[in-house]
């Protein structure tokens, strides 16, 4: 089996080093990831510039490749020719925070996946729920071990086309995990702000800012699973169609002023 490995944090990121290194006992991996961070960055085709790639390693030597692109441009660029092995599986992350409910449709991390699926490669999206606050490096080995399973039952089962699984890991130690649930996107609940500033010539900026995000921990959900200390597998479908409103929209005055 061969493996390419990715993310939107960057070749530099701890997260992407425990994944690359949980998958090399599965197959051959191909390791090509940003050359910095894309984090929120969304579903990006970037079309209006070259795309560079440059030679690297892993800090354990492993070798592997970053662009200027996004991580979705980094998937595109592996399948389109790239890198000249068939890619039987694609694998991104490890996200250092949960990419749950509304989420994934900001998360480089889970468009990297999406990017892979249009393509009809089984993929998958790993992100670790670790606390926006926490202090010290952050402890991917748990994280690393449950991506290993998943990525080898998914391999073996495979995906329809157009799908992908997005993970999210509980941030504890290994024997502490529950286990296992297959979910529904949650409620995120963000809390952002909008910060007003002046530059030293008395012109405003803005940042986007705000308190960490939360997330309403319904039963069945991906916020649920992580909140009762369980890894939380959602399948994700690129077909976002809101079939249930199509008759009542079809049914809207269209040729009327």
């Amino acid at each position: 089996m061969h493996i390419l490995v990715t993310n939107d944090d960057g070749i530099t990121h701890p997260g992407l080093h425990a994944l690359a290194q949980s998958m090399k006992s599965l197959g051959e991996i191909t390791v090509l990831a940003p050359d910095h961070n894309w984090s929120a960055s969304g579903h990006v085709k970037t079309l209006h510039r070259p795309l560079r790639v440059q030679q690297t390693k892993l800090p354990n030597g492993t070798p592997a490749m970053m662009s200027d692109g996004a991580p979705s441009d980094c998937v595109a660029l592996a399948i389109l020719g790239l890198v000249e092995n068939k890619i039987d599986l694609v694998v991104s992350g490890i996200n250092p925070f949960g990419n749950i409910g509304d989420d994934v449709t900001y998360s480089g991390t889970v468009t990297a996946a999406m990017e892979a699926a249009i393509s009809g490669i089984p993929s998958v999206a790993f992100s670790l729920d670790s606390p926006f606050d926490l202090q010290g490096d952050r402890d991917f080995s748990a994280a690393g071990t449950i991506a290993q399973r998943v990525a080898a039952r998914t391999a073996l089962a495979g995906l329809p086309r157009n799908t992908l699984l997005n993970v999210n890991i509980p941030y504890v130690p290994l024997n502490q995990i529950k286990g296992m649930r297959v979910t529904r996107l949650g409620l995120r609940v963000y809390r952002d702000e909008l910060v007003r500033r002046d530059d030293p010539q008395g012109r405003p900026y803005y940042w986007i800012g705000g308190e960490a995000p939360t997330g309403v921990p319904e039963e069945g959900t991906d916020v649920g699973a992580l909140n009762e200390g369980f890894v939380s597998i959602t399948p994700l479908h690129l077909d976002m169609t809101a079939y249930n409103l199509m008759q009542e929209v079809s049914e809207w005055k269209w040729d009327s002023d």
